[in-house]
């Protein structure tokens, strides 16, 4: 699963985030490149289902993420696709947006915790060499 990706959805949870890092003009994040990267790049959000064990580990994500996809379509329809950060950030359906990225970064990060603490479990350590010693060795 591509983190980069996975990390675009938790930042776009963030009002302050969004004004603060979106609507700076000399920062690379903005509106534009987190819808590129979310739809274009990490999945498509009008079919996302396609994307289930590529980008997207569970039904679960990838109902989130076409429910995250409606609410900004939504958005994007009210405002016009053309609509500066600006307008986009202060559009009555920003909160629903913002909503359906909170819920879907919990999954998200909620399911890559899982996943990553799996080979731990099975006994394989990181770096190499970190085990713990069995008791009377």
């Amino acid at each position: 699963m591509e983190g980069r990706h996975r990390w675009t959805v938790c930042t776009s949870t963030s009002p302050t985030w969004q004004r603060e890092v979106w609507l700076d003009p000399d920062r690379f994040e903005n509106l534009d490149h987190v819808v590129h990267v979310l739809f274009d790049d990490f999945c498509e959000a009008d079919n996302p289902s396609r994307w289930l064990g590529q980008s997207l580990r569970t039904e679960e994500e990838v109902e989130l993420m076409a429910r995250l996809g409606t609410a900004y379509g939504a958005v994007q329809d009210s405002v016009g696709a053309d609509a500066r950060d600006e307008v986009y950030l202060d559009s009555p359906g920003r909160p629903a947006v913002v909503a359906a990225a909170a819920r879907l970064a919990q999954v998200l990060v909620a399911n890559d915790q899982t996943a990553l603490s799996k080979p731990h479990d099975a006994g394989h350590h990181w770096p190499p060499g970190t085990e713990r010693a069995a008791p009377g060795l």
